[in-house]
């Protein structure tokens, strides 16, 4: 056994029903004095409540799905302006990743609150698009210094976008047992996050206002976080960024969607892979455990009904191909490939 592993250093504090209180706690620790909270307009008044006892210097609303290039060169002179020295992101993935993009030419440290299974807040992985076009990065000065985590805010989150997000870290769980820097803690990481989720997603969809299921599927969002931090960006995740960015998809249902495509494909290659991800459903396969769970959830099944037109696969193709993970254990061919994101267009049966 040879390998080498970073493991990324982050508080977390989880705490169902405390996220006010821990938030504070936390910033008087680090002894900010001039907070911007970040937060989609919807969850305005939930990021009011959580950041009521901090000392905000500017609250900032503009938030838009795959971080566009000026949403995040605006969010930056709002932060310049205001003098501060903190950022709190409260919200899902693209939150965070506006405060991410804010703390990589800052430097700002960053504080999250997430309120989806999203997972950003524990990689230190930035993206922007451009141009129809996504770039993403690593850097440890958009890694958050602290995650606070209330499964409590995730109550009103409806069922089927907890679905998606839900899919979205089991994902991460996937693709780190065959990223560029796949190794054995990663894959244990992994595989109790891909049990946690098959545990807590059913839960929330039978019963959506209950904690346990809530707290089982964020404590398996936070370990597909961490084991994809440190496995790297795999197919899945190539696929599903270079997708997002091109036709402005929704990222949870994206992922939601591509996932069993790229897990039957790769799954064949990857033998012991394959059954690490099987014991952790407790299946006799790993596309069997899958298929078993979405059906379950009622998951996501077809990009089209996301927004991708048809005439999209042949640019996305020739686009994924270039950015194809060289260690991805099947080969990747220009047929193959399209044959997979046709599947996933048309949602057919894995």
């Amino acid at each position: 056994m040879r390998f080498f592993h970073d493991t990324l250093a982050q508080r977390v504090r989880f705490a169902s029903g405390e996220a006010a209180e821990q938030l504070a706690e936390e910033v008087k620790e680090l002894g900010a004095s001039r907070v911007m909270v970040i937060a989609a307009v919807p969850e305005r008044a939930l990021a009011h409540e959580v950041a009521a006892g901090l000392p905000v210097a500017v609250w900032h609303y503009e938030v838009a799905m795959h971080v566009p290039v000026e949403v995040a060169e605006r969010a930056r002179a709002v932060a310049v302006r205001a003098q501060v020295d903190l950022l709190v992101p409260v919200g899902g993935g693209s939150t965070t990743g506006l405060a991410k993009a804010v703390a990589l030419t800052t430097g700002l440290p960053i504080v999250a609150v997430p309120t989806t299974y999203a997972g950003s807040e524990a990689t230190s992985v930035w993206g922007l698009t451009e141009a129809a076009r996504k770039t993403t990065g690593s850097d440890p000065r958009v890694l958050p210094r602290t995650v606070v985590y209330d499964a409590s805010l995730m109550l009103s989150l409806p069922v089927e976008m907890s679905v998606a997000s839900g899919l979205n870290a089991l994902a991460h769980c996937v693709d780190s047992m065959w990223a560029p820097r796949a190794d054995p803690i990663n894959a244990a990481l992994a595989g109790e996050g891909i049990r946690a989720l098959k545990v807590g997603l059913p839960l929330v969809k039978a019963d959506p206002l209950a904690l346990q299921g809530r707290e089982e599927a964020l404590h398996g969002a936070y370990l597909s976080a961490v084991a994809f931090a440190s496995a790297g960006s795999g197919l899945h995740h190539k696929i599903c960024h270079v997708l997002g960015g091109m036709f402005d998809l929704p990222h949870a249902q994206t992922h939601a969607v591509v996932l069993p495509h790229v897990l039957a494909f790769n799954g064949r290659a990857a033998l012991d892979a394959e059954r690490r991800i099987a014991r952790a459903f407790g299946a006799d396969s790993a596309g069997a455990g899958l298929a078993a769970l979405r059906e379950a959830l009622d998951a996501p099944r077809a990009l089209k009904d996301y927004g991708m037109p048809g005439r999209g696969i042949a640019p996305a193709v020739e686009a994924v191909l270039a950015v194809v993970p060289a260690s991805n254990p099947a080969t990747v061919t220009e047929e193959n490939l399209t044959a997979l994101l046709r599947a996933a267009w048309e949602g057919d049966h894995e």
